[in-house]
């Protein structure tokens, strides 16, 4: 089964565009959320920080072009590396939201 993560933020801070030592590309960067949200009949307001990645042609794609920008990502949660537990979130698509 495969889940995916839906979400709408604005690209704080993005990383130049880099490369593993595989030659993958690979832009990190940190976006931000605020919604307002219901949970158990209640309305709430929500807000946070998450580091993201993309990596592959998508990134050498969208380098430089997202900061400061409000995209809704697709992709999944995982720890960022085997020693350290700290989520990511994996960006599989990007959509760029008008407004």
């Amino acid at each position: 089964m495969q889940n995916r993560l839906v979400l709408t933020a604005t690209v704080e801070r993005e990383e130049d565009l880099r490369y593993t030592p595989a030659g993958i590309p690979v832009v990190q960067m940190w976006v931000r959320h605020q919604s307002r949200q219901t949970a158990g009949g209640f309305e709430r307001d929500v807000a946070c920080e998450i580091q993201a990645v993309l990596i592959g042609e998508d990134a050498r794609r969208y380098a430089g072009k997202l900061a400061g920008n409000t995209v809704t990502l697709t992709g999944f949660l995982s720890q960022r590396s085997l020693k350290n537990p700290r989520l990511v979130l994996n960006i599989e698509y990007v959509e760029f939201v008008k407004g």
